[in-house]
């Protein structure tokens, strides 16, 4: 962070700070409600699940069973705890996610320019702002160079204003965009008081979108905690017209509500998108809603900036061309004396406090060469910004005798259109350019003019200019953006690269960077001709589109969106922010990326490393087919505990009542964890990465994969009940033949959270992922088994009796066989796509 500050702006020291800050306040619009521990807590205690715990204690307490209810209101705790844990770690997260994404902004104090979180802004404060950054404070213009500033956030003009120190309206205000230039202003308001703040718009206000995933979640639970009403009070009826009990009618209603309702779904997806987030948070991948995690593993299209994305936007001059000697020059010879009349104005039609790579260099070079430094002498008096298509800018300086330079530079078909040269000299020209560019350089052409008077033209192309010669910048791809390229080609990913440079620049880097197909190319003056039709086929085709303006960018990612894909976005400057916005997943680039293009992203690489998109889609899918997997679990186990509870009753069987509320919760005690906590943890299946992306409209489960699940939960369903009549059938009484029920079920409960890992890979192949919880989860689960069989206390309040070891043999083999038939469908998969 090197900025050219005049000595004489000093900002304030850090007691005018704390001062300022006690008068004033924190440069925010208020505090957000962002939740305590018993906000978290009671809508923990609105769960159906607790409702229905509580009602189950109170049913207890009324008819005296004094240790059943306590049971019930130890399962409150335990189930609370689960909850709450779960939502403390998402919120958590999310917190941190958040003030990760709080924008830094730069402030001069006591002489020293530094970075603060924005919220330390104080009233008084030198901030400084340059392009593509947000303001984010009210204030008052002291310094500017070519400083113009988008206030359509506030007046709804979408066309940017100029703005300096001394014109009329001098002020800049929160909320707005910085298009070009640079300006230091006085900070005057922050927080509330600031004209965005008055009006009341603040990022807290707005909603997140709900996205697609959730909203299938949120029905299918939906419909189950419907089917658990209507359940409930169909029991309720039956048992009461049988045993005209009410009381126990309302314990077996209420046991067979609790084993429908699948509380775990909700907390699972909170937990798994919010977790997922704050680890790739950690990988240096910034999620601003968690939610995008689902939409990363979608991902069909990857669009992507060529500067700073595929290259390392260092921008090294290379080359200087100059065209009155018609001679090019290297690195080593550019203190040439031919050359100086080119650096003096390749310098000089850049920003006198530059900020962008390629001017900062030019800067330098002028500074190794320049015998005598004539930049303190200059003034910038009048400017002309970067624009037209193709771009160019124009400068126009003068010392204290009135001498002037009138500088300009930009894409070299702008400059060679606006100098006076004949049709010959353009084509060589044009040829040189053509050389280097099908090098993979970036080129710019520099002209000079005389104007007298202060009549300026009102566009710079009507200056009469005199062409000088080329600067020839080489920016290289980075380092093993190849392999990048090549994991999101084995992803079934397509790559589109949509740059403002030129053809041959463009796709002499593509090639070096190992991006395919690219021979055809779109310019982006092309695509305004097309037809919506015509548009969508070109971008299904076209892999390059050059000297792209936003407009185009824009209308490239809708078009994609119109064909179904799922589109990424990448890019770092202002002129990316609308398609950044427009896209499913908009990229930003974390170190050298704008402030317009962080704010209008869904995701920030805080390092600019490619690669990491890479990662993080990786998670996307890995968060996703775990999501799955946990949901599939709870379908499976929940069908057993269903018709264990309802058959029995309404089949007329010997032991009606073989599971009560406490059976129940304590299955449910052990799901919960399994699903929320183990497979969050479960490490993504190998070549997940290899196959093609998921369909973004596909239904979260569909009939065939819950087909699958409704099979492995009577296949377990079968063995239950036959492990209960062989119970029976053995002589058994009610405690025994609990035992042996619950027994089984137990069993099939951990061998279907094994068998589960991979609906493809084999029981032993899933082993080689590690997942330590597995073992624990499991491994305690059976230590309360076996306590709840074998030590009296438990044994009794579960109503349960002690296993033989024949007997613990038969049940834990009937929970095998009932679960691990499911490697036989996964082999037969494995054999048919290996075409056995």
């Amino acid at each position: 962070m090197s900025y050219n500050i005049p000595d004489h702006f000093k900002g304030l020291t850090e007691r005018q700070v704390i001062a300022s800050r006690k008068q004033y306040g924190y440069n925010q619009m208020g505090k957000v409600n962002k939740g305590s521990w018993l906000e978290l807590l009671m809508g923990v205690l609105k769960e159906p699940m607790l409702i229905l715990l509580f009602a189950i204690s109170i049913i207890y307490v009324l008819i005296g069973d004094y240790g059943e209810a306590s049971f019930m209101f130890f399962a409150i705790i335990a189930v609370s705890a689960i909850s709450f844990y779960q939502d403390n770690r998402s919120k958590k997260a999310l917190e941190a996610l958040e003030r990760l994404n709080e924008p830094l902004s730069v402030v001069i104090r006591t002489s020293a320019v530094v970075q603060i979180p924005t919220h330390e802004i104080v009233v008084g404060d030198l901030c400084i702002t340059e392009e593509g950054k947000m303001i984010n404070a009210d204030g008052r213009i002291v310094h500017s160079n070519d400083f113009s500033v988008n206030e359509a956030s506030l007046t709804g003009e979408s066309l940017s204003v100029f703005k300096n120190s001394n014109a009329e309206d001098n002020k800049v205000y929160s909320g707005t965009v910085v298009v070009s230039g640079l300006a230091i202003f006085e900070v005057e308001k922050v927080g509330k008081e600031t004209r965005i703040g008055k009006i009341g718009e603040s990022i807290a206000g707005i909603k997140d979108e709900t996205s697609p995933l959730q909203l299938q979640i949120r029905r299918f639970v939906k419909v189950m905690a419907i089917t658990g009403i209507v359940i409930f009070l169909i029991v309720c009826a039956f048992n009461y017209y049988h045993t005209r009990n009410l009381i126990e009618s309302l314990l077996n209603g209420l046991t067979l509500a609790m084993s429908v309702l699948p509380e775990e779904i909700p907390v699972a997806f909170t937990t798994f998108m919010a977790l997922g987030a704050w680890e790739l948070m950690r990988e240096g991948i910034i999620i601003k809603r968690s939610a995008i995690v689902e939409t990363l593993g979608s991902t069909t299209v990857i669009c992507t900036d060529k500067t700073g994305t595929i290259t390392e936007n260092s921008m090294e001059l290379k080359y200087l061309y100059d065209y009155q000697s018609d001679k090019t020059f290297s690195e080593g010879e550019f203190g040439a004396a031919s050359l100086e009349t080119l650096i003096d104005y390749a310098m000089w039609s850049s920003e006198p406090v530059p900020f962008d790579p390629m001017e900062k260099t030019l800067h330098r070079v002028y500074e190794q060469t320049k015998k005598k430094d004539l930049r303190k002498e200059y003034q910038l008096f009048y400017e002309y910004p970067l624009e037209g298509k193709p771009p160019m800018m124009t400068h126009l300086f003068e010392n204290g005798d009135e001498k002037r330079v009138i500088a300009a530079k930009g894409a070299p078909e702008a400059i060679i259109a606006v100098s006076r040269l004949s049709g010959e000299a353009k084509n060589k020209i044009r040829s040189v350019v053509e050389k280097f560019a099908r090098q993979g350089y970036r080129v710019l052409g520099v002209a000079r003019s005389g104007f007298e008077g202060n009549n300026f033209p009102k566009k710079q192309q009507e200056f009469e200019f005199g062409f000088i010669g080329l600067v020839v910048f080489y920016d290289p791809p980075k380092k093993g953006i190849n392999e990048v390229f090549q994991h999101i080609y084995d992803a079934g990913i397509k790559v589109k690269v949509i740059t403002g440079d030129n053809i041959d620049t463009t796709k002499s880097i593509a090639s070096q960077a190992g991006i395919r197909n690219t021979a055809a190319v779109v310019e982006g003056k092309q695509i305004a001709g097309y037809t919506e039709t015509e548009l969508m086929q070109v971008c299904e085709e076209k892999v390059l589109f050059t000297r792209m303006f936003p407009d185009a960018k824009l209308a490239v990612v809708n078009a994609l969106k119109k064909r179904g894909e799922v589109v990424a976005m990448l890019g770092d400057g202002v002129n990316d922010g609308p398609a950044l916005k427009a896209a499913h997943i908009g990229v930003a680039m974390g170190s050298k990326g704008t402030e317009i293009a962080k704010a209008a992203a869904s995701l920030v690489i805080t390092n600019d490393d490619l690669g990491k998109l890479v990662i993080g889609i990786a998670a996307g899918r890995r968060i996703y087919s775990n999501i799955k997997k946990a949901v599939q679990y709870i379908i499976s186990i929940h069908i057993p505990i269903i018709l264990t509870v309802s058959l029995p009753l309404f089949l007329g069987w010997r032991f009606p009542q073989i599971f009560t509320p406490v059976h129940v919760i304590f299955l449910e005690l052990v799901m919960g964890p399994t699903c929320s906590i183990v497979y969050e943890n479960e490490p993504m299946e190998k070549n997940t990465m290899k196959l093609p992306p998921r369909i973004m409209t596909d239904t979260f489960l569909n009939w065939r994969e819950l087909t699958i699940s409704i099979f492995q939960g009577l296949a377990i369903t079968a063995g239950v009940l036959f492990a209960y009549q062989l119970g029976v059938q053995s002589g058994g009484n009610e405690q025994k033949t609990r035992a042996m029920v619950f027994s089984t079920l137990i069993f099939a409960n951990i061998m279907l959270s094994l068998v589960n890992r991979s609906f493809f890979y084999s029981l032993f192949e899933s082993f080689k992922n590690r997942n330590p919880l597995f073992v624990i989860i499991n491994g305690l689960t059976l230590v309360l088994l076996f306590a709840i069989l074998y030590i009296r206390p438990f044994s009794v309040f579960f109503k349960t009796a002690g296993l033989n070891l024949s007997e613990l043999g038969t049940v834990a083999l009937i929970a095998v066989v009932s679960v691990v038939w499911f490697e036989l469908y996964k082999m037969i998969k494995r054999n048919k796509k290996r075409g056995l």
